[in-house]
């Protein structure tokens, strides 16, 4: 059940600047090059966060009962909640920030090791994303379950964030006209469809942590 239930968090992992960002790449002059460097880097990034976090979550909760193991996999459900908490205050705190950041109009023009970069630094390290994956780790070893559990979280994200360039494969010409609105409808929405993922989660460790 871990694997299925964090694959909801692919979602907030990839709403905003993330998934902007790759629509940018993607129609960008070297758009196969930027594109794959970006998902490459985004791949490294999110595997290192969330095998770090349960490494560390397995160091604490320990893999023997006992009230000890009891009580540290309780501590790190609460980490999770936390973590989930504040994620939501800041999803809703940025919510009317509508307009993208300046540099990402330079993505056009990019090139593959900026991409790659690029990738790394906002898919493994921005604030929401860093807590996201935190959290997944720390659940996964919260309950018990191995770290491999988080592939298909991490697939799903990867998955996402490459649709703008299977877009382009599909859509061709179209996709400069497809890919720009389906952009602002990102940017405008995507935070509600996060706090709704968050706030499943919270359910979800909320369970765990009184059940």
């Amino acid at each position: 059940m871990s694997f299925v239930e964090v694959l909801p968090l692919a979602i907030v992992m990839i709403s905003g600047p993330q998934i902007i960002s790759s629509i940018f790449l993607s129609t960008s002059e070297r758009w196969r090059a930027n594109s794959t460097a970006y998902v490459f880097g985004s791949t490294l990034s999110i595997s290192l966060v969330v095998v770090v976090a349960y490494l560390l979550g397995n160091s604490v909760g320990g893999s023997g009962g006992g009230l000890l193991g009891a009580s540290a996999r309780q501590l790190l459900y609460v980490v999770v909640l936390v973590l989930l908490l504040y994620a939501a205050v800041e999803t809703y705190r940025k919510r009317t920030v509508s307009e993208p950041p300046e540099w990402m109009g330079e993505l056009t023009s990019a090139e593959p090791q900026f991409s790659f970069r690029l990738g790394f630094l906002l898919l493994g390290f921005f604030p929401t994303n860093i807590i996201t994956s935190i959290s997944v780790g720390t659940y996964l070893a919260a309950n018990g379950a191995p770290v491999t559990d988080a592939a298909g979280f991490v697939l799903l994200t990867l998955f996402i964030l490459a649709l703008p360039l299977l877009g382009v494969f599909v859509l061709g010409e179209r996709a400069e006209t497809v890919l720009p609105e389906i952009r602002d409808w990102m940017n405008d929405n995507s935070w509600i469809i996060s706090e709704a993922v968050i706030a499943l989660f919270i359910v979800l460790t909320l369970q765990n942590l009184f059940g």
